[in-house]
């Protein structure tokens, strides 16, 4: 799977691209047709703490699924994000067998 990751209003580390990259890749396990990812990362003015956003957008086979979330570490939204994906791919796999 490809992933492309594009970071608005910041520069994003190595380190932070390599947890996301092995998070994302995982979602393999739950629908093998997943053509490729992107990863948008985006810092926003607020005056909450929770101002980091993840947003993945998976380009599967004949339609797209996307999930976001915000938190106050880009780690912690990636969590989320992984989980809510995962939900989608299990029902998305379970309406192609129907």
């Amino acid at each position: 799977m490809n992933i492309t990751f594009q970071a608005v209003n910041f520069k994003a580390d190595r380190k932070l691209i390599k947890f996301i990259t092995e998070k994302v890749s995982k979602l393999d396990h739950f629908y093998d047709k997943i053509v490729d990812a992107v990863v948008y990362l985006k810092i926003e003015n607020s005056n909450n703490n929770s101002n980091k956003l993840m947003e993945l957008k998976l380009n599967v086979t004949n339609s797209t699924l996307f999930a976001e979330d915000r938190s106050s570490s880009f780690e912690s939204a990636c969590d989320l994000v992984n989980d809510s994906m995962r939900n989608q791919l299990m029902k998305f796999k379970g309406r192609q067998k129907a």
